[in-house]
């Protein structure tokens, strides 16, 4: 079948927003605009930047997105009130294709605990707040929060009645992740077949995945007939997460013979994506992850390996090449130069500044000193973080240890400006650096995850790790990358001070505590 006869959908990706409300994944935002630029080389339709109202480092992150990135259509989050809509609409105006994203709950489980409203004080505030909304910008896209949990009659009102009021697209979330694939589909259909003027606007849908079923709704809701999907990368979001997008865009790519239908994502920039965000965030995909899982493309059985060896097909339904996972092995050591560093980044995704190409240089020339074999995910370690100027900064190390000494360890922090030194006894190396970091900064932070990788599996790899702390009932997830393992400790677990001072001073206390869209 030719891509010409198939059924455009739209890809609304939201990960800088509702993945971003994952525990432990906020971004600041050179680290937002970072993904944005991958997010637009990946070719999705739509970037949901963020919601505003929630923070200042939010808003800022969402204009600055506005401005840079071009050729997308760009939305803010707000909930169906005017400070919010007005606060998204001050964000994205920016953009060349600016939308505003408002919503606000249907069901009657959230009208009766949450909001404390009838249907028809809901229906009132629903329509009123998208004619504000639309006399602001052209594109509104409305969001029936708990749609599939809500009463089928009073949400088809509610959905006619902001057409009528000027959205010019609708989404149907399934907030709780508690449809099933074909209830979904009934759902969506029944929807399509009774909503006067549904037709003359984007349906959408957004799925998460607290029973595992996101993509499968998704896919579901395509066969129904919408127009757009709005999904992660990674997977990531709220609870179990939303639909993954490289899921979602794969199945389309594949079985087209199917869901007769193609996206303009380019599907060989999703590997790099997915690659981009778990260094950004630390937050790492499962090794069996569909797509862009370590194991994805790995044949360990020897049928397997046999077959595949025979024929790729037997056993491989895409080549990894199709989702960006060229295996491309050494290519930079200590006698590259400038330009070489500089078209290998471009080759990885990242849009730098000069000033950021050389200071990554200079941090690549120091790593081949001290490793031989200079690898893609050596690169993202070194530049997929930007670093802002950060309370914290880690500027000396020494830690004594041993099966017959108590480890001891020796740390001077920059805090402000000011050098700090202090030292702490600990269970082993890495406890000991963090108890002394701690003795310095005195945060009260406690944490409870870490994890370290092989950046390649030889013994001169560079460790990556990721610490996850929690204070107050905030997570916030560290990450760094180093030879030596409890440096990249420290320093992530510096990360995450510096990001838990950001996001303590940063957000919006008004919003505190309100549950976001999702």
């Amino acid at each position: 079948m030719n891509d010409k006869q198939l059924k455009k959908i739209k890809i609304f990706d939201t990960t800088l927003r509702d993945g971003e409300q994952s525990p432990g994944a906020s971004m600041n935002i050179e680290e937002k605009l970072n993904l944005a630029r991958q997010l637009a080389r990946l070719g999705v339709d739509v970037i949901e930047a963020g919601f505003p109202i929630a923070s200042e480092g939010d808003f800022e992150a969402v204009k600055a997105i506005a401005q840079e990135i071009k050729g997308i259509e760009i939305a803010g989050l707000a909930r169906a009130n005017e400070k919010d809509i007005y606060r998204a609409y001050s964000a994205v105006k920016f953009a060349e294709k600016p939308v505003i994203h408002t919503f606000i709950a249907t069901s009657d489980i959230h009208l009766k605990y949450k909001l404390r409203m009838s249907r028809d004080e809901l229906y009132e505030k629903a329509v009123n707040m998208v004619k504000y909304a639309k006399s602001l910008t052209e594109k509104v896209e409305f969001s029936a929060e708990d749609a599939a949990r809500s009463d089928f009659n009073f949400l088809c009102r509610v959905i006619e009645g902001v057409i009528e009021a000027g959205a010019t697209s609708v989404n149907i979330p399934d907030t709780v992740g508690y449809a099933t694939p074909f209830e979904f589909f009934d759902f969506i259909k029944k929807i399509k077949e009774k909503v006067k003027g549904i037709g003359d606007i984007t349906l959408s849908v957004h799925c998460h995945n607290d029973l595992g079923l996101a993509v499968a709704n998704s896919l579901s809701a395509i066969l129904a007939g919408i127009g757009q999907v709005e999904c992660t990368i990674n997977g990531i979001g709220e609870r179990a997460g939303n639909a993954a997008l490289e899921e979602i865009v794969m199945a389309l790519e594949l079985r087209k013979d199917i869901y007769n239908a193609v996206t303009g994502v380019n599907t060989t920039e999703l590997y790099r994506t997915s690659q981009l965000l778990t260094h950004i965030t630390g937050i790492s995909v499962q090794p069996n992850k569909a797509i862009v899982g370590k194991n994805a493309f790995s044949h360990e059985a020897g049928i397997h390996q046999d077959g595949v060896l025979k024929e790729k097909a037997t056993y491989e339904i895409m080549t990894p090449e199709r989702v960006g996972r060229q295996a491309n092995e050494l290519v930079l050591g200590k006698h590259s130069g400038m330009h070489a560093f500089k078209e290998k980044i471009i080759s990885l995704g990242y849009l730098l500044k000069d000033e950021e190409i050389e200071a990554a240089f200079v941090k690549f020339k120091g790593l081949a000193d001290r490793k031989k074999d200079i690898y893609d995910e050596d690169i993202d370690s070194l530049i997929a973080k930007s670093h802002p100027a950060e309370k914290y900064e880690l500027k000396y190390l020494n830690v004594v240890c041993g099966d017959t000494v108590t480890p001891l360890s020796m740390v001077k922090i920059m805090v402000d400006g000011e050098l700090r030194q202090d030292s702490s006894f600990g269970n082993g190396p890495v406890d000991a650096a963090v108890n002394a970091i701690e003795k310095i900064v005195a945060s009260k932070s406690k944490a409870i995850a870490y994890e370290v990788k092989s950046i390649r599996g030889t013994t001169e790899a560079q460790g990556d790790v990721s610490v996850t702390i929690e204070n107050s009932g905030i997570q916030i997830t560290g990450r760094s990358a180093h030879t030596d393992i409890v440096v990249a400790s420290a320093k992530a677990y510096v990360n995450a001070l510096n990001k838990l001072y950001v996001r303590n001073n940063s957000v919006d206390k008004s919003v505190c505590g309100m549950e976001m869209h999702s």
